[in-house]
Formats: C-alpha cells, sequence, structure tokens
C-alpha cells in the first residue's frame, strides 16, 4: 500500500535506530525522505542533510536547502546523558534539553511555515513513556520528552486551524541495535513490564507513526500513543 506516493518528509536522527526504521517505512510507501542527521547511515535511499538539530542555525541552514513542497515532519532526534540529578551537570543538563526539546521546537518553526502555505500537512514527535512517569538518572531526558508532549499539545492547537495535525508517539524500551547492547539485567528489567512479554520493535514505533502521518489519522491530533508492550500500565 503506497500511501505516501509523491509525499516529502524530513525525519531528524534518520541515520539510525527508529529514526532509520521509520524513514526506511516512508521511502518503501512511496515518500522521498530527507534525513537531518549529525552523521549519514548506512541507506542510501535517503537525501542526507548534516545537521546540528540543537543550533536553531544549523536548523534554519538545511531548512533553506530543502524543497518548498515538504508534506510530513517525524521529530525523531535525541540523545542521553543519564546521570543522577545530584551528580548531573550543566552541559549534561543542556546538550539533552537541546537536542530532544529545543531541536524539535526549532524543526517546527521553521518548516510549519510551509506547510501553511501547502495547505496541511503532519506532524509526528518522538517522545518517551519515562516522560510521563519519570525515570532514574534521566532528570534531563525525561524532562525534554516531557517538555515535548506540552510542545505537541500546543503546536497542535495551533497549527489544527491551519490544517495540520501534530501527535507525538511514546515509545517504551525498544530492541533497536543500541539496546541489544544494555546489560541484560536492564533488558530483563523491561520485559518484566511489558505485559505482552516481548518488548516492541523499531517496526512497531514505525508503522504507529505512519499511521500518524497518513490520511487514515486526518482527525487525529494532539494525543500522545504509547508503544511500550504494556510497559506504562
Amino acid at each position: 500500500m503506497m500511501r505516501f506516493t509523491g509525499k516529502r518528509a524530513v525525519v531528524t536522527g534518520g541515520s539510525r535506530g527508529i529514526g532509520q526504521c521509520i524513514a526506511r517505512q516512508l521511502i518503501e510507501q512511496g515518500a522521498h525522505v530527507h534525513i537531518f542527521d549529525r552523521t549519514p547511515g548506512n541507506d542510501t535511499d535517503f537525501e542526507f542533510h548534516k545537521v546540528d538539530i540543537g543550533d536553531p542555525a544549523s536548523v534554519r541552514e538545511a531548512v533553506d536547502t530543502l524543497p518548498d513542497d515538504i508534506d510530513l515532519l517525524v521529530n525523531n532526534a535525541g540523545i542521553t546523558r543519564d546521570r543522577s540529578l545530584l551528580k548531573m551537570g550543566d552541559t549534561e543538563w543542556s546538550a539533552v534539553l537541546d537536542t530532544n526539546l529545543s531541536g524539535s521546537f526549532y524543526m517546527i518553526r521553521e518548516l510549519a511555515p510551509r506547510l501553511v502555505i501547502r495547505g496541511g500537512g503532519r506532524i509526528v514527535n518522538i517522545t518517551s513513556i519515562n516522560a510521563l512517569r519519570g525515570k532514574f538518572g534521566q532528570a534531563n531526558y525525561t524532562a525534554a520528552k516531557a517538555g515535548l508532549i506540552g510542545l505537541t499539545m500546543t503546536a497542535a492547537r495551533e497549527l489544527g486551524p491551519k490544517g495540520i495535525t501534530v501527535n507525538a508517539v511514546a515509545p517504551g524500551m525498544v530492541l533497536t541495535d543500541m539496546a541489544k547492547e544494555l546489560p541484560e539485567e536492564i533488558l530483563e528489567r523491561a520485559l518484566q513490564e511489558s505485559v505482552l512479554g516481548a518488548l516492541a520493535t523499531p517496526l512497531d514505533v514505525a508503522r504507529t507513526v505512519l499511521f500518524l502521518l497518513s490520511d487514515d489519522a486526518a482527525a487525529i491530533t494532539g494525543q500522545i500513543i504509547k508503544v511500550d508492550a504494556g510497559q506504562y500500565i
């Protein structure tokens, strides 16, 4: 089913992991995909742009190189700098906030005017179930992802009258290549939280994102959809 034939999408952090899976699924369903990331991945079907998402000038410069007919935006780029609250340094705090929250704001601010001119579009932000429940050692990450939920709600309210839907997907532990390298006890703890007895995969997240980007979700905006195999319940 080629739901995105003729559509142009931007996926941040799309060179690897969940972002790469989202971009690959968009390509397979007919979209032309621009990747905004710091380093290129191993997939040559995407149009790669070297961008520091946390730098508004870098974002603006990259967006200026895009064609006018962008339809879809996925704010996926994110980093972690885990440390307990009392030991977290200023750089660890600000680096995560800059990329995980401010970067999404910069992308929406630069691209939304184009969607308005085109008469509509779709934006999906990747947050986390930990934004809803907190997580030891992730004060910076959970604060940024919680802020992204607030940004999603406000953007949905402001951009809805312009024909633009804005939603968020909140994964739990996802079995990316990076996650598979985590200590076994961390994966086991997440698995025990899951009511389905198995952890989500990047494809599980990508399929949810593509639904929200599609015309099937035309009446859905301002929503946070968990893809966590029941970890949050």
